[in-house]
């Protein structure tokens, strides 16, 4: 709630104004009843058309005006409940995309994704519904109350009477509303987690036959959810019916002590009138506040989930701090690097290696060996358990996260093209010149099949790239970790799709076109490193062996094997 006031802060002046507005009309439907009573039992008595003319005109007026401050009422409350929402919304999207990646895996991506729609759709209806009803409501409840106590004390005294079972109605509904829809936001989560596994993964599920399975696993968390939503409308529908019992229950017993009252000479016609009036007016505000706090339910339940991440340390809290210095001799350091993921089991464990500028590290291992953590810890996506890792002899967490990774071209093993031109997929919003771009397509073998296209460099790009083959992915993909001439090469299984001949000449093009770059390239071909400065062979999360090429051929059998398997024990250049 306190991230939601400072969100509601600016718009003060606003919601002052909408908040009078409803106070004025919710006084001008308060006095319309008591204008009916005078007119019946006091202007029509004296037969005078003209006071009975003067008496309904103005009844006119206060309708027209209440009906007006109302209508300009509730467009300030739309307005308010826009801005703040469009503000929550943009700066909750900017605190993604500056969350550590250990921070998004702890909101996990669908998480995110419901809390950036669905729940500030929430609060937007919420904050709407609070400015038209929350004030509004409270006055014509307390405001009715005590006309009708001055009017009819005995009948105000049986609308009094229905008051506490629909205050305890409201509490449950709050009380139990909040956690029963957090609930329903968890597995909603799930839900939109596995339709976007399936989004993504739909050729793979296509391809291995698994339609039906996929089908039976989405079955499964939409029922829970179904069963989740079921359970809380349940409970929370049995209010609304309550609450209509009791008041017109209460509307019954005053009917009958009102038509008693007058029998007997106790009270007017016009009095009764007005009080079945004021019961109505009274009956319907009840209702809308028992819809008000449903809605406060859900919408506060959703603020929570929003708190979470907008208030949770992002990259953008990042405050230089003084770390041990390595030796600036090298421009790249890991110094017994040991790393888990859960925190459960070592991920890496023990990683040193040393690179001078210019130099190129290859690592190489099976699946799962830790080849790709390496480099998203160099990348400083998360922290290291322990050990240090250096950058010109710095300390990587004494590099602004946006400054480090300046430093670095990088082709992750999974990485993304987005729905636009080649050109601006290779430039990716930075400030690349011409000649830097067409350098990065030639060294990344892209110009031969970019000037086969009618369109060139303004090929317009599918979702993901799906029009481009894999190869010629690979190749964009390169092309853009190229075009703003790193410091800092990092190829994850960049050229996995390429035939070996082009991978050749790939190699020795990244070596004449940028000799000055320090690059790690993994891989699970031997070919992609065996020229390589320094060959990490990893096994488990930690080094089995290093060295050149030669020396892992004499001295790692697993190394020799998989060159073996792989090359046929043929040397390719």
């Amino acid at each position: 709630m306190n991230t939601l006031k400072k969100y509601l802060k600016p718009e003060v002046k606003l919601i002052i104004l909408a908040l009078s507005m409803k106070i004025s009309n919710a006084l001008l439907e308060l006095l319309l009843p008591y204008i009916t009573s005078h007119i019946i039992d006091v202007v029509v008595p004296t037969k005078s058309v003209r006071n009975i003319i003067i008496w309904t005109v103005t009844m006119i007026v206060c309708a027209f005006a209440a009906w007006r401050l109302g209508l300009n009422a509730n467009r300030r409350a739309s307005l308010v409940a826009r801005n703040v929402t469009e503000n929550i919304r943009h700066d909750l999207f900017d605190k993604t995309i500056y969350l550590s990646s250990e921070k998004t895996d702890e909101f996990t991506i669908p998480s995110l994704e419901g809390r950036l729609t669905t729940d500030t759709y929430n609060v937007h209806r919420m904050i709407g519904m609070m400015m038209r009803m929350g004030i509004r409501g409270p006055i014509i409840l307390v405001g009715g109350l005590v006309i009708t106590f001055i009017m009819e004390p005995v009948l105000s005294l049986v609308l009094l009477a229905t008051i506490p079972f629909i205050s305890v109605l409201v509490y449950f509904r709050t009380a139990k509303g909040v956690p029963m829809f957090r609930a329903i936001h968890k597995k909603n989560d799930r839900m939109v987690g596995v339709v976007r596994e399936n989004a993504q993964g739909i050729r793979v599920i296509k391809a291995l036959s698994k339609t039906e399975y996929e089908r039976e696993r989405y079955r499964k968390v939409n029922g829970e959810l179904r069963d989740a939503t079921v359970t809380a409308q349940k409970r929370m529908s049995i209010i609304n019916p309550s609450m209509n019992f009791i008041l017109n229950t209460g509307m019954a017993a005053v009917i009958l002590v009102g038509a008693y009252r007058v029998s007997a000479g106790l009270s007017a016609a016009g009095k009764i009138i007005a009080f079945m009036s004021y019961f109505t007016i009274i009956s319907r505000s009840v209702m809308q506040i028992g819809r008000m706090f449903l809605m406060l339910s859900q919408g506060l339940a959703s603020a929570d989930r929003i708190e979470e991440v907008l208030t949770c340390e992002s990259e953008k809290d990042w405050k230089p701090a003084e770390y041990p210095e390595g030796d600036p001799a090298y421009a790249l350091e890991f110094r017994d690097v040991t790393f888990s993921y859960l925190k459960v089991m070592d991920n890496l464990t023990d990683i040193s290696f040393k690179l001078k500028k210019g130099q190129t590290l290859g690592v190489i291992g099976a699946t799962g060996s830790g080849k790709s953590t390496i480099l998203a810890l160099l990348l400083h996506f998360y922290n290291t358990d322990s050990g240090q890792i250096f950058l010109n002899g710095k300390d990587i967490r004494s590099w602004a996260p946006s400054e480090l990774r300046s430093k670095f071209g990088v082709v992750m093993q999974n990485d993304f093209l987005f729905r636009d031109t080649l050109d601006e997929n290779i430039r990716f919003g930075r400030t690349v010149s011409d000649e830097a771009v067409e350098k990065a397509i030639e060294t990344a073998q892209a110009k031969e099949f970019i000037e086969q296209i009618d369109e060139g460099m303004q090929y317009q790009l599918t979702g993901k790239g799906q029009n481009l083959s894999g190869g010629q992915r690979q190749r964009v993909l390169l092309s853009r970790a190229f075009a703003a001439e790193p410091d800092f090469l990092m190829l994850d299984d960049s050229s996995s799709a390429l035939d070996y001949n082009t991978d050749a000449k790939l190699r020795k093009a990244i070596a004449e076109a940028y000799p000055d770059a320090t690059k790690i390239i993994v891989a699970q071909r031997v070919s992609s490193v065996m020229n390589c400065d320094e060959i990490l062979m990893l096994d488990g999360g930690k080094i089995l062996a290093s060295g050149k090429h030669d020396e892992l051929m004499a001295d790692c059998e697993l190394y020799a094997s998989i060159y073996e398997s792989q090359m046929g024990g043929a040397l390719f250049d």
